[in-house]
């Protein structure tokens, strides 16, 4: 299991659409990496740099993140980012 540290979150991404709203199918290189992920576990926050993070985003939440920020890691077959909580833009409901 791979456990975040400080104020960073292990997402799981959701996996992006294949055909747009008006049904035409996008190609591999077509599609943008998608933003929208599962959060499957969230670093313990506390003194990050001489400033105090409190984790408000929890495990189970889908959230919204920013397009480029992250590290993508592959563990046991899934594909999966690690972020800061600063990267988080949004949780999805």
């Amino acid at each position: 299991m791979i456990k975040p540290l400080a104020d960073r979150i292990l997402l799981k991404m959701v996996e992006a659409e294949e055909t747009t709203k008006s049904g035409i199918i996008l190609s591999t290189s077509a599609k943008e990496k998608p933003q929208i992920a599962e959060v499957i576990a969230v670093g313990p926050g506390g003194n990050v740099d001489g400033n105090e993070i409190k984790m408000y985003i929890k495990a189970g939440d889908k959230i919204i993140f920013s397009k480029y920020a992250g590290t993508e890691i592959k563990y046991e077959g899934a594909d999966y980012i690690i972020v800061k909580q600063s990267d988080v833009l949004a949780v999805v409901d």
